[in-house]
């Protein structure tokens, strides 16, 4: 139990008790640091249920507390604050509780409870994955991990755009220009070959373009009229009709891709569960519609097209099926998550991570499956993100601007190869050491960097910051594990029983920020939000050191004080560790 849940109780018997009124609602706060205490209980709410004046009922309160609660020493009161001073005895019993618990903070998962499945990534086919690509996969392994921490199944999925006209751009690129160009024999990876040609289609369209104005058409005439988009509308319309050769040369250039995202995930540390592609699901949800309309949810217009009319709702009518049949993408989205839900039947909620370009999206979709009447609508969440810049600029896939994420991973090793260098601590490491050290600072300095921001926020994201050993970064967090890791190697004495000793202020402040942990897994869990997670750790690593250089560890001369240092010092690390796991980041034992 935490200190607010063992306090709270108490304080409603004590005001029952002193005042017989029921409360149903206790505020805290963290103590002011001018003021001696570790938990704050404010006041003024009372006031209007109990007259009295706040220092004499704080006075009341705080007696009561010291009497009859055996945590509680000593309590001050500052204007309609009670500053309660929590005993040593109640943190040592704490430390003592979770010092051997291997998951301490972690909910093993609940069998009653419905599942969650957390859908990430979803790239097309057509181009490598890139900076923005990154962001998106990063909060969506962490969250679905944060989830699972906090007591629920959890599903890794993502839908891969593999069909429609930005794919036959790239085909038909490769098969003009391509000379039978394969991964193999250019020793390109086979999402970056069908990126290439992907660009290539796109430098010939223009040419063709501006050659259509020179001869009197419009830029609009142009663009539709060129031959190559034309070729490309051709193609998807012989896919769309299942034909062989066309077919063919879809699978193979598909294959070549899926092979260049499974190395670029296997980089990122990221995976999955189940896949779905668009060339499965672009019928889904037809019949959905036609369900819909026999029971009112959708109606048709006079050319045949199907509708959904949601402005009594604050939004707008939104179109779910074509004059001519065909579907939309909403319509396909409907299916989708009916039948993830088919395949998935403990499944009682999705979470979508889609950048806020989509915000309107989700919002008709989620809208439109509740009054489909599904139960589990009501737990849908879009993990809405702001996109990521480069101090260059914005990125453009068709003029091969990206940045590319297998580019960015190897530039952070080396960028954290050139500042690890530059400050000289890695003399004794062999190369090999280095090369997987560098990879685990420079993985670490992106991920933390982005992750520890709100996803709500657009990021402007700068490698030689991100790589900083002091300040809120990936690298002081993994450089600070290191330190203990090192503290612990050298501890030359037995240091596994428990000790009672009195507690220095910096090793209250440690034990009091451990005791948050596991309500900082329940709240970014809810709030499907790593940077909680990420900025609890830095806080707890900003204690920790300042620990670290308030007093003698392995210097003390004093037995009972260094075994409980030490003690301390790896429970730290290990929720540094399992934090940093749950963000997809790993520690290195020496830096």
């Amino acid at each position: 139990m935490t200190l607010t849940q063992i306090l709270t109780p108490q304080i409603e018997k004590a005001i029952k008790v002193l005042f017989d009124i029921t409360i149903d609602k206790i505020e805290f706060q963290a103590t002011r640091r001018e003021f001696e205490g570790d938990i704050t209980m404010v006041i003024f709410p009372l006031l209007k249920l109990i007259k009295s004046n706040p220092v004499e009922l704080g006075n009341k309160i705080g007696g009561y507390l010291v009497e009859n609660v055996e945590a509680v020493e000593k309590f001050n009161v500052v204007s309609g604050f009670l500053n309660i001073v929590i005993s040593d005895k109640y943190y040592l019993d704490f430390f003592h509780e979770i010092k051997d618990q291997k998951n301490f903070g972690f909910v093993a998962p609940n069998a009653e409870e419905k599942a969650i499945l957390v859908e990430y990534s979803s790239p097309n086919t057509n181009k490598p994955l890139h900076l923005g690509h990154v962001r998106n996969n990063l909060l969506g392994y962490s969250v679905a991990e944060i989830i699972k921490a906090s007591g629920k199944k959890v599903y890794k999925t993502q839908i891969i755009n593999d069909r429609g006209i930005h794919i036959c751009k790239s085909m038909l690129a490769w098969e003009k220009f391509g000379n039978n160009e394969t991964p193999e024999s250019s020793g390109l990876k086979g999402d970056k070959l069908v990126g290439k040609y992907y660009v290539e289609f796109d430098k010939a369209y223009k040419i063709q373009i501006n050659e259509l104005i020179t001869q009197g058409k419009s830029e609009e005439e142009a663009k539709k009229q060129a031959p190559i988009i034309l070729e490309a509308q051709e193609m998807l319309l012989k896919w769309e009709a299942g034909d062989k050769e066309v077919k063919a040369l879809w699978s193979k250039m598909n294959e070549w891709v899926y092979a260049g995202f499974a190395e670029t995930y296997k980089n990122l540390g990221v995976d999955f569960d189940a896949y779905y592609y668009e060339s499965n699901t672009y019928l889904l949800g037809k019949d959905v519609v036609e369900q819909g309309l026999s029971s009112g949810v959708f109606y048709k217009k006079e050319d045949g097209s199907v509708w959904i009319d949601l402005t009594e709702d604050g939004l707008d009518e939104k179109l779910v099926l074509r004059s001519d049949g065909t579907s939309v993408y909403m319509t396909q989205d409907i299916g989708t998550a009916i039948q993830r839900v088919k395949d998935f039947p403990d499944v009682g909620g999705m979470v979508y991570t889609v950048g806020n370009e989509q915000d309107y999206h989700f919002k008709v979709l989620f809208l439109i499956l509740k009054k489909l009447g599904f139960d589990w609508a009501q737990n849908l969440f879009h993990l809405s993100y702001g996109m990521v810049d480069l101090p260059s600029g914005k990125m453009k896939s068709r003029e091969g601007t990206v940045v590319d994420a297998d580019d960015l991973m190897n530039e952070m090793s080396q960028t954290a190869k050139e500042i690890s260098e530059e400050l000289g601590k890695l003399d004794y490491f062999s190369d090999e050491e280095k090369a997987k050290l560098y990879k685990t600072i420079g993985l670490g300095a992106l991920k933390y960097y982005i992750l520890k921001v709100d996803p709500k926020k657009r990021i402007l994201f700068n490698p030689e910051e991100s790589v900083d050993f002091a300040g809120n970064t990936g690298p002081f967090i993994q450089y600070t594990y290191a330190r203990i890791q090192s503290i612990i190697r050298k501890a030359d004495f037995d240091f596994s029983k428990n000790i009672e000793i009195v507690l220095h202020e910096k090793e209250k402040e440690l034990l009091k920020e451990l005791e948050l942990f596991p309500e900082v897994i329940q709240d970014a869990a809810k709030n499907f939000s790593p940077a909680l997670l990420a900025n609890y750790i830095y806080e707890l690593v900003r204690k920790y050191n300042s620990f670290y250089q308030a007093v003698p560890i392995l210097g003390s001369d004093n037995l009972e004080e260094k075994i409980f240092r030490v003690q301390l010092s790896k429970k730290v690390s290990e929720v540094i560790a399992s934090s940093f796991k749950l963000l997809g980041i790993d520690v290195p034992e020496r830096m």
